[in-house]
């Protein structure tokens, strides 16, 4: 089914209420999913640590992305997962509205600065989860971001070897054990360049973002960034931010 397709069917289906409030959208925007209120609750992540954007400390370097390694260069995130974020992403992830990845890719190319790279790589999901779901949320995200940016996206660079766990409850130190080596990556094609940001939904730890920028640089990449639409807050964030 194309996403056409899909989106025609959601207009036919679809209420034309905000999902996260449940009040009637606006008039000049009445396939939207999200109201103009929700969306201005949105709260965008500011500056921070040069690498990956968390707010620094007052004293001493970074320490979310310290442990970090070497490969994954700078990660940017549109929004912190506050409520209205979570309830998009979950739209998009587990509900079926795959127009939320056009909500999404409007923040994310509001937010964050044009990156300087050569293609877009959306995370890849598992063959079982695929099935299930019937397209990657990730993927969604990273074609709205392409046609916003005009910046090739390449699907096939990525493959998961393995299926994984959901991270979702999972600790950090389990995260990246659950992710070790789930990744195949294929080298860069030096028609479209050396330099990729990988693109999906949500930076909780990094987790993904680092076994899939090692993969990466493994084959010959020389620059690998990542974009997310929402950034999960940790406590430190948290108290920083007030």
């Amino acid at each position: 089914m194309t996403g056409e397709l899909l989106r025609s069917l959601e207009r036919l289906l679809l209420p034309n209420s905000c999902l996260v409030c449940e009040r009637l959208v606006e008039r000049d925007r009445p396939d939207d999913l999200l109201c103009a209120v929700c969306r201005w609750r949105f709260r965008r992540v500011g500056v921070g640590c040069e690498r990956c954007a968390h707010p620094l400390p007052p004293v001493g370097p970074c320490r979310f992305c310290s442990d970090w390694p070497a490969a994954l260069g700078r990660t940017r995130s549109a929004v912190w997962l506050t409520n209205e974020a979570r309830v998009t992403v979950h739209a998009l992830k587990y509900d079926g509205y795959t127009r939320a990845a056009e909500i999404m890719a409007e923040a994310v190319a509001s937010h964050v600065l044009h990156p300087e790279v050569d293609i877009l790589v959306p995370v890849p999901l598992g063959r079982r989860r695929l099935r299930s779901r019937g397209y990657n949320q990730a993927a969604a995200l990273c074609r709205a971001l392409s046609r916003a940016w005009g910046i090739p996206m390449r699907d096939g660079v990525l493959e998961r070897t393995r299926e994984t766990r959901s991270q979702t409850e999972l600790t950090p130190e389990e995260r990246s054990e659950n992710v070790r080596a789930a990744f195949q990556a294929k080298p860069p094609d030096e028609s479209s360049g050396k330099r990729a940001a990988i693109v999906d939904d949500v930076l909780t730890t990094g987790a993904t973002l680092c076994a899939i920028a090692e993969t990466m640089a493994g084959t010959g990449w020389i620059e690998v960034n990542a974009i997310t639409f929402a950034r999960a807050q940790t406590y430190e964030s948290k108290v920083l931010l007030g």
